[in-house]
């Protein structure tokens, strides 16, 4: 009897490992729960994702922005969250505060976090040559955006083209005075920064045509409405009702002027670039003339889907160009809500 009890003691055992060999071999294939933060569902879920084989799906891609205290660089930032969300991509984004430095610091910190792609939209057309130089090295994939760097070595470039953007708000200034001869001032973006240097050229490039139109002053308010509205405060008691017309290389900044108008009590036309949501308003009372549109969540998206194709190994063209568009008292419906 005791021989029978220990050969039925000995099966029992095996019998109860080969059930916990069949349990573990069975939890080793089960799905992982899914990431949190921006990492979001399989694109085959939702719909998105590029249907011609680019896959976005648990890719990681970091983003630098010379700031994120204007609304146009926040609507980048927001596009880029949802965009991540839709198509499975763990992202961060960054605020450079204006500094070339903390740029690229960012890339460092992005480059030893294992991105597979950074998006750069650089303070300093310049001083974040840095940036591209540490992602190269690195072998990571570096994606331009809004605003231009003076490096061969970037992987593609998004934007649009802000010579063009100067000479738009230029030329619907003249037509709106009605004449070829008055005074302006000009309220300029960050010195150095590729939009400030582009938009002052496409300016300059109209009046070349138009002697009689004088730029009375111009200075940086660096993109800031209260640092706009301070300059234009100075230059109203400088110049007083010599300013016949205000052209501002932002909105933020059109908007400032136009405050420091508003309370010296005295009506001068102003346009800005970038179609933010306070400009769509001014321009729907009339306080701003006209706002040239700058399509934030266009841009970013061209980057993302740059970034991805780049990863799989696909091409993308060297220069990606999305337009701006003038929005006007005939057409500012359009623009109402439209982020």
């Amino acid at each position: 009897m005791k021989k029978l009890s220990k050969i039925l003691a000995l099966i029992m055992a095996v019998s109860m490992m080969v059930l916990v060999f069949t349990a573990c071999s069975n939890s080793s294939n089960t799905e992982s729960p899914a990431p949190t933060g921006s990492q979001a569902a399989d694109p085959a879920e939702t719909g998105s994702g590029d249907e011609g084989g680019s896959t976005a799906d648990g890719l990681s891609i970091g983003a630098t922005y010379y700031t994120l205290q204007t609304e146009f660089c926040m609507r980048m930032d927001n596009a880029a969250k949802t965009w991540a969300e839709e198509n499975g991509v763990e992202y961060v984004g960054y605020d450079g505060q204006n500094d070339a430095a903390t740029q690229l610091s960012q890339v460092e910190t992005m480059i030893t976090n294992g991105v597979d792609a950074i998006i750069l939209n650089p303070q300093d057309a310049d001083a974040c040559v840095a940036c591209v130089d540490a992602a190269v090295a690195a072998g990571i994939p570096i994606i331009g955006v809004n605003t231009m760097v003076n490096s061969d070595q970037l992987t593609a470039y998004v934007g649009s083209e802000d010579v063009s953007a100067g000479e738009e708000i230029m030329n619907y200034m003249i037509d709106y005075m009605g004449t070829d001869s008055f005074n302006i001032v000009v309220l300029e973006g960050p010195m150095g920064q590729s939009a400030q240097l582009q938009r002052w050229e496409g300016i300059n490039n109209v009046l070349a045509d138009y002697p009689n139109i004088k730029i009375l002053d111009y200075n940086t308010a660096n993109w800031s409405r209260s640092e706009a509205m301070t300059l234009m405060e100075t230059w109203i008691t400088t110049y007083g009702d010599q300013i016949q017309a205000v052209v501002a290389e932002n909105d933020e900044m059109a908007l400032g002027a136009r405050q420091a108008i508003t309370a010296a009590g005295m009506d001068i036309p102003c346009i800005g670039i970038d179609g933010i949501t306070d400009a769509v308003t001014a321009v729907s009372t009339g306080d701003m003339i006209a706002s040239d549109f700058q399509n934030a969540e266009g841009q970013i998206t061209g980057a993302l889907e740059a970034a991805v194709k780049v990863i799989n190994g696909e091409e993308v063209e060297k220069e990606i160009w999305i337009p701006f568009e003038m929005i006007t008292p005939d057409n500012y419906e359009d623009y109402v809500g439209r982020y």
